[in-house]
């Protein structure tokens, strides 16, 4: 899509949450960016920022940016951050337009189920943001083009507070291809010494799956309560599930479908490259990769694209499942004289009750499977295969939970021992359980707070289990 042009076109810029010291690339972000500069008057960058960025030395540098222009600034993929949520207000109070956009903008602009009644509860950023726009991000051009108007008032996916102070929530436009074959990997920016400063990514991503499969069925089940209500240890609520019970993904996007071969080819073929040539590293967006990932190797083999390693994120079932289209697709790799990472395996637990009760729709035996199946397959493919915390991955597990009992606690470290799973399969450190107030573990946590008539603290859009 060719960019707009005019004499004196406008500025937006696109603020998201990044680790310190890092490199990689923010592909929904990134092509949000990409999207607006080439379909409005807007030119349009994405600036990562770190918590321990001074967020004063931000807003200056945002400002400078702007010069003389109205400051337009989004933000998405903020991971729950209130010092972005709280930096967004600062803007919105000084004259500038926010919109909340990307995972979960509809529900955290809303609040929290029921928060009108029970003031503990999130309370939504509706004061922080001027708009929120859900879904697809080409949405955001029909609304760029008609700020000045009352036509933006017809936007896909807005949200916004009428005068009387009412929600007005338009429906969302389902996902359109044309839009998601083009990054520019060029246009991501950090806070430096003398302003913002580029970026230059060494790890992109891909785009070939919106959702996840797992999260398209649906089923009942009961999850145990806290541990630490001692009184209440056998009691359950039972809910209706879609994928894992902490899953931002089966919350916001349920399952879409995977992308056409062409474009994802042409994401690939938009990748950075390094000084040999080869295709930057990149993580392939799709949470069950392996049953199309031979096709996706022929295709980048016979366009004469020389990718340097490919990223992937996936459940130890579906690798179980998809051990022969491994097989091809390491053969291939090997052949194109490039590496496979097997980046991020969702274990998530070595613990039958805590899978459960994340409902991972797997059990600690396929767990284990899984991991033999990959310290066999290095020893076949030592050279273009990874899965090791030494080659860079950092798989699922988390830890601590709700439902740490001492048995349990013990018995995980059994099998870690006995498996020698912390030589090469546990990360560095565990994720402690985040529960977003829109997930199906914040069901479970309102309806026990109705039960036991008890409050859980709420950390912004984050509910405090502990």
């Amino acid at each position: 899509m060719k960019k707009l042009r005019a004499k004196h076109r406008k500025k937006m810029a696109i603020i998201s949450s990044y680790f310190k010291g890092e490199s990689y690339g923010l592909l929904g972000p990134q092509i949000a960016a990409t999207i607006i500069q080439e379909n409005t008057l807007f030119d349009c960058i994405v600036v990562a920022v770190t918590r321990e960025d001074d967020k004063d030395l931000i807003k200056k540098s945002l400002f400078d940016y702007f010069g003389e222009c109205r400051p337009v600034v989004g933000f998405s993929t903020l991971s729950g951050r209130e010092d972005l949520f709280s930096l967004a207000k600062e803007l919105k109070d000084e004259g500038a337009l926010t919109i909340l956009a990307g995972p979960q903008a509809d529900v955290d602009y809303l609040g929290e189920v029921g928060w009108q009644k029970h003031l503990n509860r999130f309370h939504g950023l509706s004061e922080n943001f001027t708009f929120a726009v859900y879904g697809p991000a080409e949405q955001a051009i029909q609304l760029l083009e008609n700020l000045d108007g009352d036509a933006w008032r017809k936007t896909p996916g807005l949200i916004y507070q009428n005068k009387n102070g009412d929600f007005v929530q338009n429906n969302k436009n389902s996902w359109d291809e044309r839009y998601l074959k083009d990054v520019n990997w060029d246009n991501i920016y950090r806070l430096g010494k003398t302003g913002l400063t580029p970026i230059k990514i060494t790890t992109g991503q891909i785009l070939q799956q919106i959702g996840c499969p797992y999260a398209a069925s649906k089923k009942w089940t009961m999850i145990d309560y806290p541990v630490n209500l001692e009184c209440k240890n056998n009691c359950r609520v039972k809910l209706p599930l879609n994928g894992c019970s902490f899953c931002d993904v089966a919350a916001d996007k349920g399952f879409y479908g995977e992308l056409g071969i062409q474009t994802v080819m042409h994401q690939i073929q938009g990748l950075p490259e390094l000084t040999d040539g080869r295709k930057i590293p990149f993580e392939l967006i799709n949470e069950n990769p392996l049953h199309r990932l031979p096709e996706l190797l022929k295709e980048v083999r016979n366009a004469g694209i020389r990718p340097s390693q490919i990223n992937l994120t996936l459940r130890a079932d579906w690798l179980l499942q998809g051990e022969e289209n491994l097989l091809k697709a390491l053969s291939l790799a090997k052949s194109i004289g490039m590496k496979i990472l097997l980046a991020s395996i969702g274990f998530e637990s070595f613990d039958n009750t805590i899978l459960h009760n994340l409902n991972k729709g797997l059990t600690v035996e396929t767990n284990l499977k899984a991991v033999s199946l990959i310290r066999k397959l290095k020893e076949e493919f030592p050279d273009c295969l990874g899965y090791s915390r030494d080659d860079g991955a950092i798989h699922g597990f988390i830890h601590p939970t709700p439902w740490d009992s001492k048995e349990i606690s013990y018995n995980i470290q059994k099998t870690v021992s006995m498996y020698a799973l912390q030589s090469d399969i546990l990360p560095p450190h565990s994720t402690p359980l985040v529960i977003h107030h829109a997930s199906a573990l914040g069901r479970w946590i309102r309806q026990i707070e109705r039960q036991e008539n008890i409050e859980f603290k709420r950390y912004g859009n984050i509910i405090g289990w502990w």
